[in-house]
């Protein structure tokens, strides 16, 4: 390696404020409790499914934060997606995409977008609005938007409830139909609540461990 000082804060942020930092509230765990900890969440995450059918029971607000409950908002929403995904399906869809869908066996019929009790929407901020209305640029807005997605759907499945992760293709619609400033970007649309007591999910094998992690030890 290349060896280089270690540069300070101002270094590198000239004119900046320091950052403040705080301790780490982390407790550190036996290697025998972060084995059975890490095997209970591989059980338990193991048996989440992505379900389109859904029960209209409802849920308590605790569970569900930041969500569309509104039901003649959410009949918008679905007559909004399904307009899309119909000319999506019967116009605008290349063979290869179909081909992609087929298994899943989607449709642009969007039930669980009535049915489901909560609705959730991602946004995406694609740029940051100063006071003076001027646009600031926002960095790393997919990552940013995809780590706490899949947070939120690990801890829906893990309080005992099902979600979807639906892409309305476009997704324009939901901007201004909840209402969000012109700099946001709705990126999922995730209908949580009870599977319906007759849901169905479609037969697919997942993926062996060796496709999709690789351990390179430098040997």
């Amino acid at each position: 390696m290349i060896p280089r000082p270690t540069p300070t804060f101002q270094d590198l942020y000239p004119g900046f404020p320091e950052p403040e930092f705080e301790p780490l509230a982390f407790r550190r765990r036996s290697l025998e409790e972060m084995r059975r900890r890490a095997q209970t969440f591989y059980e338990d995450m193991a048996g989440r499914r992505t379900t389109r059918q859904f029960s209209p029971e409802p849920v308590p607000v605790e569970l569900i934060e930041l969500a569309v409950q509104d039901p003649d908002l959410k009949r918008q929403m679905r007559e909004a997606a399904e307009d899309e995904e119909y000319r999506t399906y019967t116009q605008r869809m290349p063979e290869e995409w179909r081909a992609a869908l087929a298994p899943l066996g989607t449709d642009y019929v969007k039930t669980h977008l009535t049915d489901a009790p909560w609705v959730v929407v991602l946004f995406r901020e694609k740029y940051g609005l100063r006071a003076d209305g001027s646009a600031s640029k926002n960095y790393y807005t997919t990552e940013s938007v995809a780590i706490p997605a899949g947070l939120f759907i690990a801890a829906v499945h893990h309080a005992g409830l099902t979600t979807l992760t639906h892409t309305p293709n476009p997704m324009g619609f939901l901007g201004e139909l909840l209402g969000r400033p012109k700099n946001e970007e709705a990126m999922l649309v995730m209908p949580v609540g009870h599977p319906a007591e007759d849901a169905c999910v479609p037969r697919l094998a997942r993926k062996a461990l060796g496709d999709i992690f690789q351990v390179d030890r430098g040997e």
